[in-house]
């Protein structure tokens, strides 16, 4: 493709400056380093781009040494969303646990020892959090990565995260406006609209963006959401009712909006990722997303000279793209004034910590307080009852409580089912026979991830629990089924050390 500008021009460094593109690999390619010099300033980093916190520190020193003021971006929510600890899963457990435990504070620690951990890699923005009030329990894309179905626990969790990661010198972009919480489609795959009216958004979705404005965020994110009540036309990412009128008129927000990875099907599959990133622009958005698919100098280049072209054709604003490409480079100084490590003032368990308080165990009936209950002292088998993992997470993060009870009880046997262990009705009584067979003799201990999605998943438990009663189930998940089994274990997320805190009672608790 023949490119519209040699690089050098102000239009053409403005263009590159609200692009916050992805790349391959765990060191800066040519590329990359060529287009900082030409006015690129934003980074995105995921989990491809990391293999240790040593390495990821070099990473960052290479970009900087290119340019120094560069916004290094990254999608690290903790929880079930990690990427610095993509392959081992999280030292931190995710919203959904933060929420059960509904203490501020606790919530306030865990984001700064996380932002902590950011700032001390060389990372300076984080996609986080999630402010989505959770109020469809089938919702696909959300789940656990909110506080929870509560607007107000949503929102001064929302408030203390904000303040927590800020405090480590990490800015917090929080997302997804105007609220992904009340829908049961993933804007990866396609366009998620949500109906409810103005005055409900106003009192549901809205209240945790203003707690997080009121808190400070530095940058909120755009959700690929249609909002017929805001807005009939587009969705808020491409809204200039949503994103100028509603979070910069209304709620007064003077910060950086950011959208959601641009090459996302709810945007790229009607407008294509160019023309959705004029329309971004030119609605109000400041930075443009994109490499969690796309990761090259050709896309980055597409995207430049097509807002290039835009402002050429009158289509966008030369001064729109001007006020979006300062408000980068007004962040980046923020970040650059208070982007230093913080000092370790809460310890490196806290979040150990939080999973353990997260935890509602339930005993089955008749079987008195867990509390009283014996521990396993020969090593069970685990089955997980494994859904299609969510884009948002990936496949390569491990879950479940398997690692950690062979940690605990070694000799443990584990063993995966999923909804393709049986055709069509039958996949869930399938998925239980083998769970059986393959548990023999053993004491079953059973993980699922939100049971009260997957039909399949709790026709699986009717099987194992008609045979084996004395099953432990663990949910990993949003705990919106009915608890069951002769312990019912509900950790509100799937991170890493939710699965060590129900390894723990696991393992404390014997002869069921």
């Amino acid at each position: 493709m023949t490119t519209l500008a040699s690089g050098t021009d102000t239009l053409t460094r403005d263009a590159l400056t609200v692009l916050q593109p992805g790349f391959t690999g765990t060191t800066a390619p040519d590329w990359l380093l060529r287009r900082l010099g030409e006015g690129l300033a934003s980074v995105g980093l995921f989990g491809r781009n990391i293999a240790s916190p040593g390495q990821l520190a070099a990473l960052t020193a290479q970009l900087r040494a290119e340019r120094d003021d560069v916004l290094v971006a990254i999608d690290e929510e903790g929880g079930d969303v990690t990427r610095l600890e993509v392959r081992s899963g999280s030292s931190f457990p995710g919203n959904h646990a933060l929420g059960a435990v509904d203490d501020v504070e606790l919530t306030h620690q865990v984001a700064h020892e996380l932002g902590r951990r950011l700032a001390a890699c060389g990372v300076n923005l984080n996609w986080a959090p999630s402010a989505d009030v959770n109020s469809d329990p089938r919702n696909p894309v959300i789940g656990v990565r909110s506080f929870g179905a509560d607007t107000g626990l949503a929102a001064r969790h929302t408030a203390a995260y904000v303040t927590g990661l800020q405090s480590a010198g990490v800015a917090a972009c929080t997302k997804h406006f105007p609220g992904h919480g009340d829908t049961a489609v993933d804007s990866h795959h396609a366009l998620p609209r949500i109906d409810a009216s103005a005055e409900v958004l106003a009192d549901r979705e809205l209240t945790p963006f203003r707690a997080a404005i009121a808190a400070g965020t530095r940058a909120v994110m755009s959700a690929h959401i249609l909002v017929p009540a805001l807005d009939p036309d587009r969705p808020a990412t491409l809204s200039h009712r949503i994103l100028t009128g509603l979070l910069r008129g209304e709620l007064g927000y003077d910060g950086l909006i950011v959208t959601d990875g641009m090459e996302m099907r709810a945007v790229a599959g009607t407008y294509g990722i160019e023309r959705g990133s004029v329309l971004a622009i030119a609605a109000g958005a400041d930075a443009i997303c994109v490499g969690g698919g796309l990761a090259d100098d050709a896309t980055v280049l597409r995207l430049r000279d097509a807002l290039v072209a835009a402002v050429r054709a009158g289509e966008l604003p030369e001064e729109r793209l001007a006020e979006a490409a300062d408000r980068v480079r007004a962040l980046a100084r923020w970040a650059g004034t208070h982007g230093h490590p913080a000092e370790d003032t809460h310890g490196t368990e806290i979040g150990l910590h939080a999973a353990r308080r997260a935890l509602t165990v339930t005993a089955a009936p008749g079987l008195g307080d867990p509390a009283t209950l014996k521990p396993l002292t020969e090593p069970p088998y685990v089955a997980a009852l494994t859904p299609v993992a969510n884009i948002a997470v990936g496949d390569e993060t491990p879950w479940g409580i398997a690692a950690e009870l062979i940690h605990l009880l070694p000799g443990t046997v584990t063993g995966s089912f999923s909804a393709g262990d049986g055709p069509g009705e039958q996949a869930g009584e399938s998925a239980g026979r083998a769970a059986l067979q393959a548990a023999g003799a053993r004491r079953i201990v059973a993980v699922v991830r939100d049971e009260h999605r997957h039909p399949w998943m709790a026709s699986a438990l009717d099987t194992l629990l008609a045979a084996r009663p004395d099953t432990v189930v663990v949910e990993m998940g949003v705990p919106q089924a009915a608890p069951r089994g002769a312990l019912h274990i509900a950790t509100h997320g799937a991170a890493r050390v939710c699965g060590r805190a129900a390894a723990e009672v696991i393992a404390g608790i014997t002869g069921l």
